[in-house]
């Protein structure tokens, strides 16, 4: 990207509180958001090869939306914690190992998607997030799914295409969830519990590449009182 066509892009970005600098094989963060005033609502860093985000862009504590998603980035900094205004926050296809604990604070969020990373350890972070409605762990490598994951108030959670051979039954908790995605994982039979089946708000369970047939599923204990929930949905939708 010309130092010219820049220019133009943070020129328009104080007008109009959206920054856009996606698909332009930048490696390193732009100079020209140092010291760029704190006006953005809406900053896209999507399809750069960034290896690393600089601490500074924590100073943008007006931002709603954040896209980070396709670079190379193996870590977040920490000031990320300070965007406490973020409503969807997207990192996916990267090369994250881990999420900072300090996105606890981003109370507004309602859509993360961090779907094809390296993750080995499931977010509890986003536990107690009110608006969160939809939490993308997909293509990851997360072996279990903790019982704190009962703090979750998502209405969808995927998990399909991890290594995910423990689930906790505390899922059955999750005050919200309606559909759940844990498909091409690595679980028995075992571990869907009877609670997720009869005492939970799920009425979309996808299990399909896991490490039992589909005729197991369907002699579970509490497979009626989940089939009576997965009906009236369709009801509802059709």
């Amino acid at each position: 990207m010309g130092n010219k066509v820049v220019k133009q892009h943070f020129e328009t970005a104080q007008k109009t509180g959206v920054l856009k600098i996606s698909q332009q094989r930048l490696t390193e963060f732009p100079p020209h958001m140092r010291g760029f005033p704190n006006c953005l609502r809406t900053l896209d860093l999507s399809e750069n090869r960034f290896v690393t985000l600089p601490d500074d862009i924590g100073r943008f504590t007006l931002l709603k939306h954040l896209n980070l998603s396709e670079n190379r980035l193996t870590e977040l900094p920490i000031t990320i914690g300070q965007l406490i205004k973020l409503e969807t926050f997207n990192a996916m296809s990267n090369m994250l190992v881990s999420i900072p604990q300090e996105l606890i604070n981003l109370k507004h969020l309602k859509q993360v998607h961090l779907n094809n990373n390296q993750l080995t350890q499931f977010p509890t972070m986003f536990g107690g997030m009110k608006n969160l409605d939809v939490l993308d762990l997909s293509r990851n490598k997360i072996a279990s799914i903790p019982p704190e994951v009962k703090n979750l108030a998502v209405t969808e959670l995927n998990c399909n295409q991890n290594q995910i051979a423990t689930l906790a039954p505390e899922i059955a908790e999750c005050p919200r969830l309606k559909t759940l995605r844990l498909e091409e994982n690595c679980l028995p039979i075992t571990e869907i519990h009877s609670a997720i089946l009869k005492e939970s708000q799920v009425s979309n369970l996808y299990l399909d590449g896991n490490l039992f047939p589909s005729k197991k599923f369907n002699e579970l204990d509490g497979y009626e009182e989940y089939m009576e929930r997965y009906t009236a949905v369709r009801k509802k939708i059709f």
